[in-house]
């Protein structure tokens, strides 16, 4: 008997990656059939018509966006010009810095709503 080895053949039972893509708009009907998948990373939406194993504008939304990242990012300030930046207790900061420090809390990097 002569077995037959395909590499990189069609996976059985593998879901398509767009259902984890922060592009995609799927729309579900009540049948398991009834499904739609349209991909929105251009200005228009494209219908995806087969199952995805691999896609280059693929964006994982189980992770943090560069922009989330950006916004959660603490932002770190020196004074003296080639001084290391890291983190330091509040007394060392007081030692470096110098008593008039100003310490900013990390809420008050977001921009503050108009009331």
């Amino acid at each position: 008997m002569v077995t037959i080895k395909v590499k990189d053949g069609t996976p059985q039972g593998a879901e398509t990656l767009c259902v984890t893509c922060r592009w995609a708009r799927i729309v579900k009907g009540f049948s398991a059939s009834q499904e739609e998948i349209h991909c929105g990373w251009r200005w228009r939406d494209r219908l995806v018509q087969f199952p995805v194993s691999q896609c280059s504008t693929y964006d994982d939304k189980r992770l943090p966006s560069k922009c989330d990242m950006e916004k959660i990012a603490w932002i770190l300030l020196t004074k003296q010009a080639g001084r290391t930046i890291g983190f330091v207790t509040v007394k060392q900061f007081r030692e470096i810095e110098g008593d008039d420090a100003e310490i900013i809390p990390a809420a008050s990097v977001e921009p503050k709503m108009q009331e």
